[in-house]
């Protein structure tokens, strides 16, 4: 009885690992994004995301290596993003990203990105005077 248990953690620990290790292996998914909200710990951002042609509103979790980086580290509201990730039940683990200027991101992200820099342009005006 105790074999049998033994045996059947065993092979269950086996396909576990297998599919940890495959996953491990499969390249992260290339995706453009316009920043929407960036929380206080910098950990996370909240993004519209264009991946696979279609957009929606995702988080960008940044991995350990992106944490680092400077990009990650100066990310404001409005930047255009073009990253290598894995998603997951969170939103998207950042595994690389460089800064694009605006006119560089898929159609349906361009309108939201000059909507975004309009508002931001606006929130800005009234302290000028």
């Amino acid at each position: 009885m105790r074999t049998a248990q033994w045996c059947g953690i065993g092979t269950g620990l086996t396909l576990f690992l297998t599919a940890a290790v495959v996953l491990a292996q499969q390249d992260p998914e290339l995706l453009f994004a316009v920043v929407t909200k960036v929380s206080k710990d910098r950990q996370q951002v909240t993004a519209q995301v264009s991946s696979g042609g279609v957009v929606s509103e995702a988080t960008l979790i940044a991995s350990e290596a992106v944490l680092d980086n400077l990009i990650w580290k100066k990310l404001e509201v409005c930047h255009a993003l073009k990253a290598e990730a894995w998603k997951n039940a969170e939103g998207y683990r950042v595994v690389s990203i460089r800064v694009l200027d605006a006119g560089m991101l898929p159609m349906a992200l361009q309108g939201f990105a000059g909507d975004c820099m309009v508002k931001k342009a606006l929130e800005v005006a009234p302290q000028a005077d």
